[in-house]
C-alpha cells in the first residue's frame, strides 16, 4: 500500500448538525401513542431526516419510544415534541439528558463517589429496572449499573448532592433489602510530594549502630524526602525523595554535615507512569477498644501525623474508621502498627466484605432461606393435595371432606385445607406480599405480584366459596381450590431453590480466584539482608549480618507492603506481586494465567500472587500488595464484567419491565372471554360442562390464574446476565479478561485485527545487535566509557522495551549486571512517546552536566540536531536496509528487521544502535486462526519500514495492510479509517504509545505485561503475554457467550409462547388446558432451565484449530513453498465460496 500522510485524513465531523460541536448534543426521549406498524416509526424517523442540529432519530415501534440526540443550542426538546405531533402521533416529553459541560473548572468543583450497595430481593429483570428508576430523576446521579447476578448496585454520583445513605434509603423505598458495602471518593493530589526518586548514597566513617541512627536522625523531617534505608554493611543510604524538593547532592551534604563523607552513587528518578502514585487509596477498618469520642480524637490525631495520610475519619458509634492515604509513600501495616502501638485494636474490613461477597455469589443464604421455605411448604401443601385431589379420586373409603362440621355448609375437609393454607399463604408467602407492595407502591410491577395476584385469587374465590355455601342453603360443599394456592407457592419456592443453587454455579470462577491469596504470609522482620546480598555478591557470610536481619514474622496478607521480602516454602501459595532474591522453584500459574506447564523462577523473576510454589525455597521482595495485584486487579475486572449489561440485555429488561402489566391483563382477557363463551356457545368444551370443574366461574379463573402464574419474567432477565458471568468466569480462568457485556458484544462483530509490532507480534526483549560511536567519543577508552555512561543513564527512567534493552547493555559494556545501578545523576527527563527521549546527566566523579537524546532519526531533527545524510545513511546500511533518497527512510533488503536509534550529545550526533526482536513463536499461528475466522489482519507500528515488512512476511501479513513509521497520534487516525471503511477494528497492543488506538478502536486488546495505561484503555485484556493464540481463542469464546445468549433469549420467550395458548385454554375444545398447579412448576422450570443452558458455557475449550498442533496439521509444503490453508465460511450471501487461500510467507 503506498504511504500517505495520516493526518490529512483524521474523521471528519458528521455532516448531521452541521458539524455542531458533539459536546452540545442533548438526548431526548419522547412517548409516543398512536404508531401501529414499521411505517409510522419510519414516517417519524423521516422527519427528523436533514434536520438542522438533529444528529440522529431512532424510533422503537415496541416500546412506543422515540430518542432523538440532538443540538440543544439549535432545537430544544419542546421542538422535538410538537415535530412529532404534527406527523399525526400522540407525543409526551419523557426525559432530556443534557450534555455535561466541559470540566473547566478545578477536579475538586465536582467530586464524584463511587457507591456500591448489596441489594437482596431481586430476581429478574423487571427488578433491576425498578432499582433504576427510583434514580431516573434524581439530580446528581452520573450513572447506575445494577446486576442481577452479583445482587449489587453500583452508583455514580455527586457526593455533595446525593449521600449514601440516600442511595440505600431510594433502593429500599423500591422494594428491596440494601446495605452499603462503600462508597469511595477518587481524588488526586495538587502536589508532587509523592513523584519520588530513589538515591543510593555511599557513607564512609560509620563503625556502629549509633552512627547509622546519627544519618537517620539528620535526614529525619527533612521536607521532600519520603524514607531513609541506612545499611552499616554496606556503608549505604538508600533514600527515597521528592528530586523536585530537595536533590540527591544537597541529600549528601546533610550527611557530611553529620560527620561522614558521602558521595552520590546512582538516582532513579520516577517512571514515566508515576503520576498514578498520586492517587490515594481509601482504608476501611474497624477499630476496638475505644471508650469515648476522646479515643476518636486521639486516633484522628496520631493518624494524621504520619507521613502520607490525607485525612482520617473515625466513628465511635460504628467502630469504624475511614483513612486516606498515599501507597506510595506509607502502608497498611505501618498505620495498623500505629493504631495498635497506641493502645487500640484495628481489622480489615476488607476481609468482612470479601466474605460477604464470597457467601453472596455462592448464593448461600438464598439457598438455605430458599430451601427452608420449600421444604416448609411442601409439609403443608401435601396433606391439602391429598384431601383435595388424591384421597377424593384414588382413596375413597378415607374420604372425609364430605363430613359436616357443627355449621350447616362447613365441611371437614375444607376447614382442614384452609388451616393447613394459612401458614403457607400468609408464611411463606409474606415475603411475595412485601416485595409486591413495595414494587407496586412505586408502579414497578416484577414477578412477585403475579405468583401473588394467582395465589390471592385462588385464595380468596375459596374463602368466599365457603361462605356463601354457609350462608345460602341448600348448604352443598363448595368449590375450593386451596390445593392451588399451597401447590403454586411450594412450586414457586423449589424453583427459586434451584435457580439459587444454579446462579451459585454461575460464579464458581469469580469465587475461586477471590479465593486464591493465601490468609498470612512470612515476611523477614528486617528485609535490609536481600539489599546487601544484592550488593555485596554471595561472597559474605551469614555471620556478618545483624540476627534480627534473619527473624522471620507471620503477618496477614492484607498487611503486607511494598519492600517486604516475602518466604515461599515449598507449596505456599504467594501473597502478593514481587520479585524473586534468593532461590530457584517451578511456580504453577495456571489459576492465574491459564498457562498449563510451571513456569521456572529464579532471581530476578517475576512472581504473581495467587499463584503456587513447587518443591523449591523461594525469598522475593513485594512490588504490588493488596488492592494493586495483578490478583486483585483480575478480581475487579471480572467483577466489573459480570455487573456490567451488554446492550442486548438492556432491551430484555425493558421487555421484562412490560412484562408483568401485559401479562395481567391477558389473564383478565382470559377469564372475560372464556366466562362470555362459556354462556354463548351452544357447545361449549366439555369441561365447562363437568360437575367435578366446579362450574364456569371455577374453570375461567383457573385459565385466569394459570395465564398469570405461568408467563415469567425471570428467564428472559437470567438470560444474558448468566451466561456472561460464566463466559467471563471461563475466560477468567483461560487468561482472558473481558471488561464487560459491551466489549463482549462488540468482539463477536469484529471484522479486522490490528497488531503493534513491538511487543505484540515480537517478544518486546530487543538487544543490541551493533553499535557505532561517532570519532568524537571513540577516541579512547574513557570516552567510550563515558559514552555508555551517558546513554545508559539516559534510558533508565524510560519504560519502553528499547529504552530498557539500551540500558542493560549500556550496563553490560560497562561490566555491570542487569540490577546494578549507573552511578551519577538524572534530571529534567522526557519522552516524546514514539520518538525517543531527552536527559540530563551528571556522571558520576563529574560535575559537567550533558544533554543526551536518544531517538529516531527525525527526533533529532525537531531538536535542532544536525544528521548529515551520509551518518543515517551508514547507520540504515548497518541496520539491513537501504536510505530511500526522498525521505531517508529504508526499504526492504536481505538483511532487514533491526531497528536504529541515533544518539546526540550536547546538541552533536554522537553514534547509533541497531536493535534486533524475535518474533514470538506462535504469531503466524495466531494469523492463520484468524483469518479461518474470515478476520483481516493488518499491522501498524513506529518502526521503520524494513523492520515491519520482515516481520509481517514472517507471520504472513500481507504488505499492503503494513504502516510503518506511524505516531500514537497517526495509529488512532489510522484505526479511525479503518472503522469509517466499515470495518469493526480490534486493536492488538501493549504500550503507552498504543493507548489512544486501543481506546479508539470497537474492541481494545492488550497484553497484561504491558503498561497499565494500556490495559486501563483496553476492553480485552490477555493475561499469557507470550500466547497470540488468545486473540482468536477470545473472539471465538465472545462468540460462542452470545450464541448462548441468544438461545437462551429464545427459549426464554418460546417457552411462554408456546406454553401460553396451553394456559390461556385454546385447546380446551380438544380436552387440553394447563392446571395452576402444572403452570406454576412450568414456570419454576422456565428459570431453571435458562441458568442451566448458562452453566453449559463452563464446558468451553477453544477448537483444536486454534492451537499450534492443529494448525500444524492443517499446513503441507508443496514444492518447496509453504502454503497456508485458511477455512473461510460458506453460506453467506455474497461471500467467497473457495474453501482454502494461498499464502506465501517469507523467513526472516
Amino acid at each position: 500500500m503506498a504511504d500517505f500522510q495520516l493526518r490529512t485524513m483524521a474523521p471528519q465531523p458528521s455532516s448531521s448538525g452541521n458539524g455542531a460541536d458533539t459536546s452540545n448534543y442533548a438526548t431526548t426521549t419522547v412517548a409516543v401513542e398512536g404508531m401501529t406498524c414499521g411505517s409510522c416509526s419510519a414516517s417519524i424517523e423521516s422527519e427528523f431526516k436533514g434536520v438542522d442540529g438533529v444528529k440522529s432519530c431512532s424510533v422503537s415501534l415496541i416500546l412506543n419510544r422515540a430518542v432523538v440526540i440532538h443540538d440543544s443550542a439549535l432545537l430544544n426538546a419542546e421542538k422535538v415534541v410538537d415535530m412529532i405531533e404534527d406527523k399525526g402521533f400522540d407525543a409526551t416529553l419523557v426525559s432530556t439528558v443534557e450534555p455535561r459541560r466541559r470540566q473547566t473548572e478545578p477536579e475538586d468543583a465536582r467530586k464524584l463517589t463511587t457507591t456500591t450497595v448489596s441489594v437482596d430481593g431481586m430476581t429478574c429483570g423487571a427488578c433491576t429496572s425498578a432499582v433504576e428508576k427510583g434514580f431516573a430523576d434524581m439530580d446528581g446521579i452520573v450513572s447506575v449499573d445494577v446486576s442481577l447476578m452479583m445482587n449489587r448496585a453500583v452508583v455514580v454520583h455527586e457526593g455533595a448532592k446525593v449521600s449514601a445513605q440516600t442511595i440505600v434509603d431510594t433502593i429500599e423505598d423500591r422494594g428491596f433489602d440494601a446495605a452499603l458495602i462503600s462508597s469511595v471518593e477518587s481524588k488526586q493530589k495538587q502536589t508532587t510530594a509523592s513523584h519520588y526518586a530513589t538515591s543510593t548514597i555511599g557513607i564512609e566513617g560509620m563503625t556502629c549502630g549509633a552512627c547509622t541512627s546519627a544519618v537517620e536522625g539528620g535526614l529525619k523531617d527533612v521536607a521532600g524526602i519520603g524514607s531513609v534505608s541506612v545499611s552499616l554493611v554496606m556503608n549505604r543510604a538508600v533514600i527515597q525523595h521528592d528530586p523536585e524538593v530537595i536533590s540527591a547532592e544537597q541529600i549528601a551534604e546533610i550527611i557530611e554535615d553529620r560527620g561522614f563523607d558521602a558521595r552520590v552513587i546512582s538516582t532513579d528518578l520516577p517512571s514515566a507512569n508515576a503520576q498514578r502514585d498520586t492517587k490515594t487509596q481509601i482504608l476501611n477498618i474497624k477499630i476496638y477498644g475505644m471508650q469515648d469520642e476522646g479515643s476518636v480524637t486521639a486516633i484522628e490525631r496520631l493518624l494524621l501525623k504520619l507521613d502520607g495520610i490525607e485525612s482520617a475519619l473515625v466513628t465511635f458509634k460504628t467502630m469504624r474508621g475511614e483513612i486516606e492515604y498515599y501507597p506510595s509513600v506509607l502502608g497498611v501495616r505501618t498505620i495498623f502498627e500505629a493504631i495498635e502501638a497506641a493502645g487500640f485494636n484495628a481489622l480489615m474490613t476488607d476481609n468482612e466484605e470479601s466474605n460477604a461477597q464470597l457467601e453472596s455469589l455462592a448464593k448461600t443464604k438464598e439457598i438455605r432461606e430458599w430451601k427452608t421455605a420449600f421444604l416448609f411448604s411442601l409439609t403443608f401443601a401435601l396433606p391439602v393435595f391429598l384431601i383435595s385431589m388424591i384421597i377424593p379420586m384414588f382413596i375413597k373409603p378415607l374420604n372425609f371432606g364430605n363430613v359436616k362440621v357443627l355449621i350447616p355448609g362447613l365441611f371437614l375437609g375444607d376447614l382442614v385445607c384452609l388451616l393447613l393454607t394459612l401458614p403457607v399463604q400468609f408464611g411463606i408467602g409474606k415475603r411475595f406480599y412485601r416485595s409486591a407492595w413495595k414494587s407496586l407502591k412505586h408502579k414497578s410491577a416484577t414477578m412477585d405480584v403475579l405468583v401473588i395476584l394467582g395465589t390471592t385469587a385462588a385464595f380468596v374465590f375459596s374463602c368466599v366459596s365457603m361462605l356463601i355455601s354457609i350462608m345460602c342453603p341448600p348448604h352443598t360443599r363448595p368449590a375450593t381450590v386451596f390445593d392451588t394456592c399451597t401447590m403454586l407457592i411450594t412450586f414457586i419456592s423449589l424453583g427459586r431453590w434451584l435457580e439459587n443453587r444454579a446462579k451459585g454455579s454461575t460464579s464458581t470462577a469469580l469465587s475461586k480466584l477471590m479465593s486464591l491469596a493465601p490468609p498470612m504470609a512470612t515476611i523477614y522482620v528486617n528485609p535490609s539482608i536481600h539489599k546487601s546480598q544484592d550488593l555485596l555478591g554471595e561472597s559474605k557470610s551469614a555471620e556478618q549480618f545483624d540476627i534480627e536481619a534473619v527473624e522471620e514474622r507471620k503477618v496477614p496478607t492484607e498487611l503486607l507492603q511494598v519492600g517486604d521480602i516475602v518466604i515461599l516454602r515449598p507449596g505456599d501459595k504467594i501473597p502478593a506481586d514481587g520479585v524473586v532474591t534468593y532461590g530457584e522453584s517451578f511456580v504453577d500459574e495456571s489459576m492465574v494465567t491459564g498457562e498449563a506447564m510451571p513456569i521456572q523462577k529464579s532471581p530476578g523473576s517475576h512472581l504473581v500472587g495467587g499463584t503456587v510454589n513447587g518443591t523449591g525455597r523461594l525469598d522475593f521482595r513485594v512490588t504490588r500488595a493488596g488492592r494493586d495485584t495483578q490478583l486483585s486487579q483480575i478480581v475487579k475486572l471480572v467483577q466489573e464484567a459480570q455487573t456490567s449489561r451488554a446492550p442486548i440485555q438492556r432491551m430484555a429488561d425493558v421487555v421484562a419491565g412490560y412484562f408483568v402489566p401485559g401479562v395481567v391483563s391477558l389473564g383478565l382477557i382470559t377469564f372475560v372471554v372464556w366466562m362470555i363463551l362459556s354462556h354463548v356457545l351452544t357447545n361449549p368444551p366439555a369441561i365447562f360442562m363437568s360437575a367435578k370443574s366446579g362450574g364456569s366461574f371455577m374453570v375461567c379463573l383457573k385459565l385466569c390464574i394459570s395465564v398469570v402464574v405461568f408467563a415469567c419474567p425471570c428467564a428472559l432477565g437470567l438470560a444474558t446476565p448468566t451466561a456472561v458471568m460464566v463466559g467471563t468466569g471461563v475466560g477468567a480462568q483461560n487468561g482472558i479478561l473481558v471488561k464487560g457485556g459491551e466489549a463482549l458484544e462488540t468482539a463477536t462483530k469484529v471484522t479486522k485485527v490490528v497488531f503493534d509490532k513491538t511487543g505484540t507480534l515480537t517478544v518486546g526483549k530487543m538487544t543490541v545487535a551493533r553499535f557505532h560511536q561517532s570519532s568524537v567519543w571513540n577516541s579512547s577508552d574513557w570516552r567510550i566509557t563515558r559514552w555508555w555512561s551517558l546513554v545508559g543513564l539516559a534510558e533508565t527512567g524510560s519504560e519502553h522495551p528499547i529504552g530498557r534493552s539500551i540500558a542493560n547493555f549500556a550496563k553490560s559494556q560497562l561490566g555491570m549486571n542487569s540490577e546494578s545501578n549507573i552511578e551519577g545523576s538524572i534530571s529534567d527527563f522526557s519522552a516524546v512517546v514514539g520518538r525517543g527521549i531527552t536527559a540530563g546527566i551528571v556522571p558520576a566523579k563529574d560535575s559537567k552536566k550533558h544533554t543526551v537524546h536518544i531517538g529516531n532519526a527525525a527526533f533529532l531533527r525537531e531538536n535542532d540536531i544536525t544528521l548529515a545524510q551520509h551518518e543515517e545513511t551508514e547507520a540504515m546500511g548497518d541496520a539491513g536496509g537501504r536510505p530511500d533518497s526522498s525521505k531517508g527512510k529504508s526499504e526492504k533488503s536481505s538483511g532487514a528487521g533491526q531497528t536504529v536509534v541515533f544518539v546526540a550529545i550536547d546538541g552533536n550526533y554522537a553514534g547509533y544502535l541497531c536493535l534486533s526482536d524475535e518474533i514470538k513463536a506462535d504469531a503466524k499461528y495466531a494469523i492463520m486462526a484468524l483469518r479461518r475466522m474470515g478476520i483481516k489482519v493488518a499491522m501498524v507500528t513506529g518502526d521503520q519500514r524494513p523492520t515491519a515488512l520482515a516481520v509481517a512476511d514472517a507471520v504472513g501479513i500481507d504488505k499492503s495492510q503494513v504502516w510503518a513509521g506511524v505516531s500514537p497520534d497517526e495509529k488512532q487516525d489510522l484505526v479511525s479509517i479503518m472503522k469509517e471503511e466499515g470495518d469493526v477494528v480490534a486493536m492488538v497492543g501493549d504500550g503507552i504509545n498504543d493507548s489512544p488506538a486501543l481506546a479508539t478502536a470497537n474492541v481494545g486488546i492488550a497484553m497484561a505485561s504491558g503498561t497499565d495505561v494500556a490495559i486501563e484503555a483496553a476492553d480485552i485484556v490477555l493475561m499469557r503475554s507470550g500466547e497470540l493464540l488468545d486473540i482468536p481463542a477470545s473472539l471465538h469464546l465472545a462468540k460462542t457467550i452470545f450464541r448462548r445468549i441468544r438461545l437462551n433469549l429464545l427459549w426464554a420467550c418460546g417457552y411462554n409462547v408456546v406454553g401460553m395458548p396451553f394456559a390461556m385454554g385454546v385447546f380446551l375444545p380438544f380436552g387440553l388446558h394447563l392446571h395452576p398447579m402444572a403452570a406454576g412448576a412450568a414456570m419454576a422450570a422456565s428459570s431453571v432451565s435458562v441458568v442451566c443452558s448458562s452453566l453449559l458455557l463452563k464446558y468451553w475449550k477453544r477448537p483444536a484449530w486454534m492451537t499450534i498442533q492443529g494448525i500444524e496439521e492443517e499446513i503441507g509444503t508443496v514444492r518447496g513453498e509453504k502454503w497456508w490453508m485458511v477455512w473461510k465460511r460458506f453460506g453467506r450471501k455474497g461471500r467467497d465460496s473457495v474453501a482454502y487461500q494461498r499464502v506465501e510467507t517469507a523467513e526472516v
